[in-house]
């Protein structure tokens, strides 16, 4: 029988013991280490959950975590620490930082139903039963060839709306149907986009695509508004309000169906020239949305100097809300903020009804997310907006 494994490093014999003694009850194999420096003088990268102390003499969690980093150590990690919580905190945002995956964190002392339920909830599959497949980003002229060969295809994420909002609306997620690899998804070739010219004429497809199915939705009866990511390159033309206005009026939509999400870096270079495309958008009627909100680093400067409509938080902050209060603290802020200034709010990353009821209760204007529907094509968003009985 092949058992998840779980490795407890703490300073502490008694609570590593504790620890384990848990873990074992869920249905691990156990591995107790009291010293770090021996742990990272004979850790085998066979582990699928290492629990770490953060105080421990002579070498620390945090420089524990420096190590696994640096070896690209793909087990969950959980955090315990008896020292203060935004330590605590900060050394999980640290560990994300690193690349690392983190499951979770615990102040001590905890309980053992606490730590029952946080070991009950993992999804594991143990590396002895796990097959390596490696997933290698096609190459730019593969990318190049597809844009050729219109391989490139539109998703769609609907939102829900809330409050009595019951509009129909979605965001469009650009998708690569290759020849040989199947449908893959934008991480693997975006950033080859961005880093060989190509992310212009690729926002552009999205952009075609996406209106020329708002016309098909309306067509069927159904009025959409769609969101659609737009890149730092294409929003560097000074022409960008005529071109997108005559593609929305060819496929004879309103402007106000298009949303354009701006990511906050976006606007850091060539400030000037962004602010005058944007505010002629908005002038022709386009809605504009600050995507990832609270990630970069002069969200309240974009927020006073550019014209959005919307802001969209960021799933960071969504996802985190139910267990990290410092999270459920920004996420509530940032609506309150949103509706101080008169825009609306959407909220990605929803995977729980709680986490779906707390938006409402917060007066969150719109929610995507797996708890919903993933990305789907066209004609299934069609299906499923039937359905929902819109």
């Amino acid at each position: 029988m092949n058992l998840p494994r779980l490795i407890v490093l703490d300073d502490e014999p008694d609570l590593s013991s504790f620890v384990g003694e848990v873990a074992e009850q869920i249905g691990f194999e156990v591995e107790e280490f009291n010293d770090a420096g021996l742990f990272i003088e004979q850790y085998n990268k066979r582990a699928d959950v290492i629990v770490l102390d953060l105080m421990m003499p002579e070498i620390d969690g945090i420089e524990v975590i420096r190590f696994l980093a640096g070896i690209d150590c793909d087990a969950l990690i959980i955090l315990v620490s008896g020292f203060d919580s935004g330590v605590l905190h900060s050394a999980q945002k640290l560990a994300v930082e690193h690349g690392l995956n983190t499951a979770g964190s615990l102040n001590k002392p905890f309980r053992h139903d606490e730590l029952y339920q946080l070991f009950n909830g993992l999804s594991i599959t143990p590396k002895k039963l796990a097959r390596h497949v490696e997933v290698k980003s096609p190459s730019v002229d593969e990318l190049r060839q597809a844009l050729h060969n219109n391989e490139l295809l539109v998703y769609y994420q609907p939102k829900i709306g809330l409050n009595n909002n019951s509009s129909l609306a979605v965001e469009a997620l650009v998708r690569w149907q290759h020849p040989d690899y199947g449908l893959i998804k934008p991480d693997l070739f975006i950033l080859t986009a961005e880093q060989n010219g190509l992310i212009d004429e690729l926002t552009w497809v999205v952009l075609k695509q996406a209106m020329e199915q708002c016309r098909s939705w309306r067509d069927q009866g159904f009025i959409v508004q769609v969101a659609i990511n737009v890149s730092a390159i294409t929003l560097r033309d000074l022409d960008l309000p005529e071109k997108i206005g005559k593609i929305v009026q060819k496929n004879g939509l309103e402007p106000s169906q298009i949303v354009l999400e701006i990511t906050e870096t976006v606007l850091m270079h060539e400030l000037v020239k962004s602010l005058e495309i944007l505010t002629r958008l908005r002038m022709k009627g386009f809605h504009l949305s600050i995507d990832d909100f609270g990630t970069g680093y002069s969200s309240l400067l974009q927020l006073h100097q550019a014209p959005f409509s919307e802001i969209k938080i960021d799933y960071s902050f969504v996802s985190e809300m139910e267990k990290d209060s410092e999270a459920a603290t920004i996420v509530e802020t940032i609506i309150l903020l949103g509706h101080k200034l008169n825009m609306k709010i959407v909220a990605e990353g929803v995977e729980s009804e709680s986490c779906y009821k707390r938006l409402a209760q917060l007066g969150c204007d719109r929610v995507q997310g797996y708890l919903f529907a993933r990305p789907m094509s066209g004609h299934e968003v069609l299906l499923w907006f039937s359905q929902q009985g819109k």
